[in-house]
């Protein structure tokens, strides 16, 4: 009987790197499509209205750039803080840490006008930085599990949120739980023909930093080294504690810019629902990038895609809206599983045939050691 054994690689082909993030997506698109036929629609014109609606006009298609930067940073985010084994779950926190920092300070009527902008982002950046700050703490000092508290301090946030949002930021007019709006100067500018705001060039600008540090840094290797084997690192001279905290910082920042430019960009205020899910799309972002930064642009647009089509989709034929979700959700089951034949190699191999039974000529001489046979004896 033929079995299948998988066998560790030694190196991982650059080709399959790229084969396995299609293969994903492709997959999860046909697992999906059974939800598509039990909703009673043409599989083939809901996937067409879900993936083209988004192509249509030049509004849908700055629409989904502006639906793809937050995904872009927070996927950002997380892969910079998984490749030091910083399980970071909190980019949904740290992204609306970062948007309430950025809505206070456009708000001001004191700061001069030109100094809006600039100081919205820092401050988002810096405010995420410190959220993500708090759990690396917990893990470098005391070793208390990451993804426990990144992922609780998503919560934490978030009803921090909701207390100014019913308490000091609560529209005094009309009641509604909506922070003040910032100021026209603090509204981010558009980029020159693309028609999108800036915090789109600003996330494609962050995709090509991370990739330039990770790859081409001192700071980059180190990250790698200790994602790679602590141990190693820590025996290289490396300080795996710093490198952590370093990373997390980079990672907080980066899904606090998200905060930003929703603030500054789409909403100019801070909302309960300002997020949408962003900071967890983020990790099913650098899941099907492969941790890679640049490959975290298709994946953030392939994302964005489906979130803007959705809409169109079941208005059109029917299916619900939560199919965006589900493929989500099955694209990162998916690409963790397509990332087991990166690792390892399947090979087919067959179970070596039973060696014959010795015949009764082959059976040894009772005195065959003692100088071979009746001959001997007689000697």
């Amino acid at each position: 009987m033929i079995r299948v054994r998988l066998e560790r690689r030694e190196v991982t082909p650059a080709w399959l790197q790229v084969a396995i993030p299609i293969a994903s997506v492709l997959v999860t698109l046909v697992l999906c499509a059974a939800l598509v036929r039990a909703a009673g629609a043409d599989v083939i014109e809901a996937y067409r209205i879900l993936l083209l609606s988004t192509f249509r006009s030049g509004y849908d298609v700055q629409d989904t750039l502006v639906k793809a930067a937050p995904l872009l940073f927070t996927g950002l985010a997380v892969l910079v803080a998984f490749r030091a084994k910083f399980w970071n779950i909190g980019a949904e926190g740290q992204l609306m840490a970062g948007a309430v920092a950025a809505c206070f300070v456009g708000e001001r009527t004191f700061l001069p006008a030109v100094s809006l902008v600039p100081l919205m982002i820092v401050s988002a950046a810096l405010f995420g930085a410190l959220w993500a700050l708090l759990p690396a703490l917990l893990k470098v000092r005391l070793k208390v599990d990451d993804v426990v508290t990144t992922l609780l301090l998503n919560f934490i946030m978030l009803y921090g949120v909701t207390a100014l949002l019913e308490g000091p930021w609560r529209d005094p007019k009309s009641g509604y739980p909506n922070a003040p709006s910032v100021r026209i100067e603090a509204e981010f500018p558009l980029v020159p023909g693309l028609g999108v705001h800036l915090g789109v060039a600003l996330a494609l600008a962050a995709a090509l930093l991370v990739w330039w540090m990770m790859s081409r840094t001192t700071l980059g290797f180190r990250i790698r080294a200790v994602g790679h084997n602590p141990a190693a690192a820590a025996y290289a001279g490396i300080g795996v504690g710093r490198v952590i905290l370093t990373a997390a910082l980079v990672s907080g920042a980066l899904a606090g810019l998200a905060g930003a430019g929703e603030v500054g960009g789409v909403r100019f205020q801070v909302t309960s629902d300002l997020s949408s899910g962003y900071g967890y799309a983020g990790i099913v972002v650098a899941t099907l990038a492969e941790l890679n930064p640049l490959g975290a642009v298709p994946a953030a647009l392939f994302f964005a895609i489906v979130f803007n089509g959705a809409g169109t989709m079941a208005r059109a034929t029917g299916v619900p809206i939560y199919l965006a979700d589900v493929i989500q959700g099955v694209a990162l089951v998916t690409m963790v599983a397509g990332r087991l034949f990166a690792t390892y190699r399947p090979r087919l191999v067959r179970p070596l045939a039973p060696a014959p039974a010795p015949g009764p000529e082959a059976t040894p001489s009772p005195l065959a050691g003692r100088g071979g046979g009746v001959a001997a004896e007689g000697r």
